[in-house]
């Protein structure tokens, strides 16, 4: 069958006039080698060509052929029987055996079709299943983030503004301490002072919650903000290159292109114990690629085990923005990971 299966694509007509062809070559060889030496079998090879290719009608008519082909050169090849009765019975004993060739041919094709029918139709459930999934974890990731931006923005304008109006009564209530009780003003500074650490708290949250503002720097100026803060904890020095301006117009793949960032140092800071970490965002061929590199320990050698979370997050995110996640390391040489999406 994978011998004739590239036959399957022929034009119809042709498969008719190449297998009535080739009845007329066989019988042409069964006259010629005369009638002692038995050429029925060659014959199955058009009938199994007519009954998977063509159809059943056809076939018969074949095997009928054939059968006839047969019988014919061997008579004009000299063969001589005892009783006219033998060629008869010997015919019909061959296109018994050439029809139930053909039945079980045209039902073996029959069902391969339908095996194929469902395939493709399972393989069009689990391809739809698939997408709908796909489709359902980004939404998932993008409620996800979108929460985070609105708690953010919370944040940052309803509470943010709440402590600065605290802060500024304050200072105004320490100005006036100042002058009736001079004791009591160092207190009223202490509170501006908590008030005033509690806005910039509040500020650094938001930021970590809805880093990234397409109106303003984009992505660009969330990861230059991230190294800046990274550096300023004083455990990694952590730099941002960009070697041209890179902006990202979808927020949803920019919010995931900065998680991974901000995860990959995270990971190069608690197990890496990297002491430099480089962020570099470029664009090239229609795909923007983050590169973040430390120099820490490295990944360990040997067979990797099934990896963390933090990693499997980062893939995930990948994946859900069309995009493609990889990471390498070695020891005691650092590590490198890398994330490119299609320009968005």
């Amino acid at each position: 069958m994978a011998v004739i299966g590239p036959l399957g694509r022929w034009p119809r007509w042709l498969l008719v006039v190449s297998t009535l062809a080739l009845v007329i070559l066989v019988g042409a060889a069964d006259y010629l080698t005369g009638h002692e030496l038995l050429f029925s079998t060659f014959y199955l090879v058009p009938v199994a060509m007519a009954a998977w290719l063509v159809g059943r009608a056809f076939a018969v008519l074949v095997a009928v052929l054939s059968v006839g082909a047969w019988v014919v050169g061997d008579l004009a090849a000299g063969a001589v029987f005892a009783h006219a009765f033998v060629p008869v019975w010997n015919a019909g004993i061959i296109l018994a055996f050439y029809l139930v060739v053909v039945a079980l041919l045209v039902q073996l094709r029959r069902t391969n079709l339908e095996l194929e029918v469902r395939v493709r139709q399972r393989t069009m459930a689990l391809t739809e299943e698939m997408v709908e999934r796909e489709r359902l974890e980004r939404e998932v990731l993008d409620v996800g983030e979108r929460e985070r931006r609105r708690i953010g923005r919370d944040l940052h304008d309803s509470l943010g503004q709440l402590l600065t109006g605290t802060a500024l009564a304050g200072q105004v209530l320490r100005e006036k301490l100042t002058e009736r009780a001079p004791d009591e003003s160092r207190d009223a500074e202490r509170v501006v002072r908590l008030v005033e650490e509690a806005i910039e708290m509040t500020r650094s949250l938001a930021r970590g919650l809805d880093p990234v503002e397409v109106e303003g720097g984009g992505l660009a100026q969330g990861l230059r903000e991230l190294a800046a803060r990274t550096s300023e904890l004083g455990q990694v020095r952590c730099d941002y290159v960009e070697t041209a301006p890179v902006a990202i117009r979808d927020p949803v793949t920019a919010t995931h292109l900065y998680r991974i960032a901000q995860e990959a140092i995270t990971n190069a800071i608690k197990h890496g114990h990297a002491s430099n970490v480089l962020l570099r965002l470029e664009r090239e061929d229609g795909r923007v690629r983050l590169t973040i590199h430390d120099d820490g320990g490295g990944l360990p050698p040997g067979p990797r085990q099934r990896p963390g979370m933090g990693l499997r997050i980062m893939a995930h995110r990948a994946a859900v923005t069309g995009g493609t996640f990889e990471i390498h390391g070695e020891p005691g040489a650092g590590t490198t990971v890398r994330c490119e999406v299609p320009d968005a």
